[in-house]
């Protein structure tokens, strides 16, 4: 892999660091992105987001339940965009049934990181979606690149 351990580590941390990522679907035969808050819970390897049934971007996730999750750094000023930090991920998307050991689980996670989203939690259109990842991307600048999957993946995940 061409990215060394320092950078694995710095990419790993953009999970905390940024709070919104882009996602992209599968929307009626087209790709389609959009936006998302997400936490990535400590030691756990699945990524979740809460989101309403009225957004497009969760039909097109229960249709198709591949999608790809973008988590880039901060531009800093002077800096090239193409060298910007990132880290790209394919991952399988499930809902959480609100019944669930795991849901619970999932709903403490993201309410800690997002205080102000308890409301949404009492709306019945949201539901929690777990993100498993297969694979990532890792880029970590100019020649910096690299891709992991299996155990590797699930190991860098939970930091």
């Amino acid at each position: 892999m061409g990215v060394e351990a320092d950078d694995r580590a710095s990419l790993r941390a953009l999970f905390e660091a940024r709070q919104v990522a882009a996602l992209g679907t599968l929307h009626r035969g087209e790709p389609a992105v959009s936006m998302v808050p997400f936490v990535l819970p400590r030691g756990e390897t699945r990524l979740i987001i809460h989101v309403s049934s009225l957004a497009t971007h969760t039909l097109d996730m229960r249709r198709h339940p591949r999608v790809s999750l973008l988590v880039m750094a901060e531009l800093q000023p002077g800096a090239a965009p193409q060298a910007l930090p990132r880290v790209a991920l394919q991952a399988d998307a499930s809902t959480l049934p609100h019944d669930g050991e795991a849901y619970g689980a999932a709903r403490r996670a993201y309410l800690e990181r997002f205080p102000q989203a308890q409301i949404t939690f009492e709306l019945a259109d949201f539901s929690v979606v777990a993100l498993q990842p297969v694979s990532a991307r890792l880029i970590a600048g100019f020649g910096r690149a690299g891709a992991l999957s299996g155990a590797a993946l699930g190991r860098w995940l939970r930091g």
